[in-house]
């Protein structure tokens, strides 16, 4: 088996590519930012199951502590420091650590620079580690934004263009930071390979506090924390097939030089999402609202929220994206977008991240045979 360095792996994505590489019986090296994180991964991961085959079945990774197959290093995407030393011997990279930021921050700088620079940083360290491959997470974000309405799906040969009206910092971190990594490749890959998987919003199994900003959009709707759905498309992917895609384009010789979206199926609207929890999710999702918002009145929310502000852009778009390539390419077979909005809402039950669920009175039954 391979030594895989996985950036970010406290995060949402991060952790379930660790989650399924180890259960593959790679050995795992990971970079956090403060090793003071380290007990608390290593404890999240000893409770977690992996389901990398997607047959049904679950394979547990922990309960055993992975020990020294698991090895943590504190690196900082704006700072040198600790990346030589990370990558030493490792065969490959993914390169999952990226800012995504809740609400716009006042300075885009503070979310595109650590993007750009830190993908820099990590491509270097392995090309002068002599790695074989970075797979790099980039997003739907380097993608779909900043172009004028169109009828066909989104696909990997689809660039977001950064001059369009209403592309915010974020969108600006991930498509910045992609192109700089294939012109990287251009100047000074030596014998480096790059695959950059492109996912869309990513839903699925919460391992732990540290997760997604697209989370939270299950989360606030199953608290009540909107007054009703805005017109927004979402595309909907499940963490574990986002692992999945990333150690595909790991190994696969066909995925060099390539890029792979990963989307689950057709977009979604957020009062599809609503429906889907109303309908799965029983007792727990009595607070999701279903009515539709009117445009005006997020603007007007959008004035004093900053979560808010930043979908303005997108009321009213739909936009679709098309996985023809990575399931041709790779055989990747996702799970369906439903499953991944479930998964996500009953994990966000399970660890007690939602306002009831601290309550047992509420009804675990329920959620059980509701959510099946």
């Amino acid at each position: 088996m391979s030594t895989v360095l996985v950036t970010g792996g406290s995060g949402f994505i991060g952790s379930h590519c660790i989650v399924q590489l180890l259960a593959a019986g790679h050995t795992v090296r990971t970079t956090v930012r403060s090793l003071d994180r380290e007990a608390g991964v290593r404890a999240m991961l000893a409770h977690q199951h992996a389901n990398p085959g997607h047959t049904g079945d679950t394979e547990q990774v922990g309960g055993a502590e992975p020990g020294e197959r698991l090895k943590f290093f504190a690196a900082d995407l704006l700072k040198d420091e600790g990346w030589a030393e990370a990558a030493k011997g490792c065969d490959y990279v993914l390169h999952v650590a990226s800012p995504f930021p809740a609400s716009v921050p006042k300075d885009e700088n503070e979310i595109i620079a650590p993007a750009v620079e830190g993908t820099v940083r990590v491509l270097r360290a392995a090309r002068d580690a002599g790695a074989r491959r970075v797979v790099l997470t980039s997003s739907f974000a380097a993608i779909g934004y900043g172009q004028r309405p169109q009828k066909e799906p989104f696909s990997e040969k689809n660039w977001t263009n950064l001059k369009g009206a209403g592309v915010l910092p974020y969108v600006k971190s991930k498509t910045v930071a992609e192109h700089e990594a294939w012109n990287f490749m251009g100047r000074e890959r030596g014998s480096l390979e790059l695959a950059v998987v492109n996912p869309v919003g990513v839903f699925g199994p919460v391992l732990g506090p540290d997760y997604s900003t697209s989370i939270m959009l299950v989360q606030r709707l199953m608290d009540g924390a909107v007054p009703g759905c805005p017109k927004l498309w979402f595309g909907v992917v499940d963490v574990r097939d986002v692992a999945d895609l990333h150690i595909r384009a790991m190994t696969h010789p066909e995925a060099k030089g390539d890029r792979f979206l990963a989307v689950a199926g057709d977009f979604l609207s957020m009062r599809e999402m609503a429906r889907v929890l109303k309908s799965r999710m029983g007792v727990w999702a009595k607070r999701v609202p279903t009515v539709q918002l009117p445009n005006w009145v997020v603007r007007l929310v959008a004035m004093r929220d900053a979560a808010a502000k930043q979908i303005v852009p997108e009321l009213g778009k739909r936009k679709n994206a098309t996985n023809e390539h990575a399931r041709k390419v790779l055989g990747w077979e996702p799970r369906s977008s439903d499953e991944a909005i479930v998964a996500t809402a009953e994990s966000l039950v399970r660890l007690g991240l939602l306002k009831d669920s601290r309550k047992p009175e509420a009804g675990s039954r329920k959620l059980e045979a509701g959510s099946r």
